[in-house]
């Protein structure tokens, strides 16, 4: 009862909380916040002097005694206190306009799908100590299917395979529920390393993660186009120790890329053998569905089509689906408590 008087003032919100980006979208104002799950703190007196886009910034350029750290690890909280600190300054920016005392919000965050118990605790426990009143927790997938308007509640197969930062989730979907699921550590983190590994074996040159993030997304590819790109960096000679600039191009960023979108590929395959034909033979008619931001890489879907011989489409804005699909669940309370996760407490009342 209580909890439903509080609901009509609350500015509910629901969260992606992305190994690379974490997006938050208020109830009737829609994605409001897009920032890196990237935080800077001095360990001199242990303070978070930056959080999101200001600590990206800072990513290896800070001195010793200040580091930027990325509290979430394959899409799971690593670090309980940072990723807490993190939570509670994104929500207080939200309010910091608001001039009336305003309710606590509920709070429906995306988790991966192979998340154990002690995970969702840490999850639940970082959103309340941040200022949530309730906790809800949904697989991302289910999230994302939801965000890409998936008809995901009737008897029929939708396919969903979500590429963020830390994991790539692999969904078979059907009456509310996923049926054949797969979870890999392998995303854009891992094709960002293999760009940077790449550069570093052929060119002796180290490059930092943001010039080799930055490669990956201007001329990164999955297929081959008509049209070759070119783009040149600049990092340190690891002969000389001196700085170096040097050319690289479309077809070598894609062979350092292959392996793991080879295995990403392989998994989606690897899902569709243990799926029901019914549910198989509804995606083969309705195709697979892309979300998250590794479904922007170029020729992606091309190239996951002409493999696994199934048509495949990006998402519309892939980028925002978890965040748009938690939103989406805010809106319906039916929905919401049918989809979300066992909570890890007896009441989340305060």
């Amino acid at each position: 009862m209580l909890n439903k008087f509080l609901g009509r003032f609350s500015e509910d919100i629901g969260i992606d909380l992305g190994t690379a980006n974490t997006l938050l979208f208020v109830k009737g104002k829609g994605i409001v916040m897009n920032e890196p799950s990237v935080v800077a703190m001095n360990t001199r007196t242990n303070q978070i002097i930056a959080v999101g886009h200001a600590a990206k910034d800072m990513l290896g350029k800070t001195p010793p005694h200040l580091i930027t750290t990325r509290p979430l690890t394959k899409g799971v909280i690593s670090d309980f206190e940072v990723a807490e600190k993190m939570l509670k300054y994104f929500i207080d920016k939200i309010h910091e306009d608001s001039f009336t005392i305003i309710p606590r919000p509920r709070v429906v965050i995306g988790v991966p799908l192979e998340i154990t118990e002690v995970e969702r605790k840490a999850v639940e426990d970082a959103a309340l100590s941040a200022g949530a009143r309730q906790v809800f927790l949904i697989e991302e997938p289910l999230a994302a299917a939801i965000g890409a308007r998936l008809p995901i509640t009737e008897s029929l197969g939708s396919m969903i395979v979500d590429i963020g930062g830390g994991t790539t989730e692999i969904a078979v979907i059907s009456l509310g529920g996923v049926v054949t699921s797969k979870s890999l550590s392998i995303a854009g983190d891992e094709l960002t390393k293999n760009v940077s590994q790449y550069i570093r074996d052929v060119f002796n040159l180290l490059i930092g993660e943001r010039v080799a993030e930055t490669v990956k997304c201007r001329i990164g590819s999955a297929m081959e186009f008509g049209e070759p790109m070119e783009m040149e960096i600049r990092g340190r000679d690891l002969i000389t120790g001196l700085p170096k600039q040097i050319t690289v191009n479309d077809g070598q960023i894609r062979e350092a890329i292959h392996k793991p979108i080879q295995t990403i590929i392989e998994n989606i395959k690897a899902t569709l053998e243990v799926t029901p034909p019914e549910l198989v033979a509804d995606i083969y008619e309705r195709g697979i569905v892309l979300t998250g931001g590794g479904a922007l890489l170029r020729g992606l879907e091309q190239k996951i089509s002409k493999e696994a011989d199934i048509p495949v489409t990006v998402a519309s804005d892939p980028l925002t689906t978890v965040a748009r699909g938690t939103g989406a669940l805010l809106e319906d309370d039916e929905l919401l408590k049918s989809m979300t996760l066992p909570s890890t407490f007896d009441d989340y009342l305060t």
